[in-house]
């Protein structure tokens, strides 16, 4: 893990102004309708929930919220790769996941944000206040019960993470992050259904993994002459041999 670029991250937070729109969200064609939080609702709910959200835009690297700020809106990620990010005391970035369309972030309690959230590629997003999305929460139940199953997914992930840094070996670790992120993304229309798009660097994975950058392309080049994994040119990757894969993932 590195510390981050201070001098990058002021660049970007002076662009941010440029990247708001807050437009009401127009839902007909969102490509994140059928797995986000919104895919349990009807229509005539749809539209009660898109009067509380606006529109917002992000260009790669740029904020969207920093660790500490005041957690007053709720994001529904519309397209695009989204990773959030804890500081940790002695200046080292761990990256905490990688949130894709139809994923939600920002539900943090009132004190702040616990972590940062960063764009990885062009982003959309839905942006919803706090206090109102809680109150939808209320009135449409089905909402609130959709928003606790994905927590519910997302605290198992969060387990897996732990197993991950904590007991796994550096080419388990990195099989495992692939054969997660295959999962994450094979929801995505315009990625072929044989390719797993990994948008983030080697930085990122690194730092999501508790591993070197050197460490993370080294094992990506041991998986690739082993005719586990094909590079498809940036940024897809094909998995092979996918019972190889989890094998190893397995510590097997």
């Amino acid at each position: 893990m590195k510390s981050v670029d201070l001098i990058d991250n002021v660049s970007v937070a002076q662009s941010d102004i440029t990247s708001q729109d807050l437009r009401a969200p127009s839902c007909d064609h969102c490509i994140a309708r059928l797995t986000s939080m919104c895919s349990v609702l009807e229509e005539h709910e749809i539209r009660k929930l898109s009067e509380i959200s606006s529109h917002l835009t992000k260009r790669p690297k740029q904020i969207i919220y920093s660790e500490g700020d005041s957690a007053d809106y709720l994001y529904n990620i519309r397209e695009g790769c989204v990773r959030i990010s804890k500081m940790l005391a002695d200046g080292r970035r761990q990256i905490i996941g990688f949130l894709f369309p139809g994923d939600f972030f920002g539900l943090d309690d009132q004190n702040g944000y616990s972590y940062s959230a960063e764009a990885i590629t062009e982003i959309d997003l839905c942006r919803m206040p706090r206090k109102k999305i809680l109150e939808k929460f209320v009135q449409i139940p089905k909402l609130g019960h959709k928003v606790l199953d994905i927590t519910r997914s997302e605290l198992q992930n969060t387990q897996d993470q732990m197993l991950l840094l904590g007991r796994k070996k550096a080419k388990e670790k990195l099989c495992s992050f692939v054969l997660a992120m295959a999962k994450k993304t094979s929801q995505i229309d315009n990625i072929p259904q044989s390719s797993v798009f990994l948008p983030m660097s080697r930085s990122d994975i690194a730092d999501y993994l508790g591993l070197t950058i050197e460490t993370v392309s080294r094992q990506f080049t041991i998986l690739s002459k082993d005719g586990i994994i094909s590079f498809d040119g940036n940024p897809n990757v094909t998995i092979l041999n996918a019972k190889q894969m989890t094998l190893i993932a397995a510590g097997g």
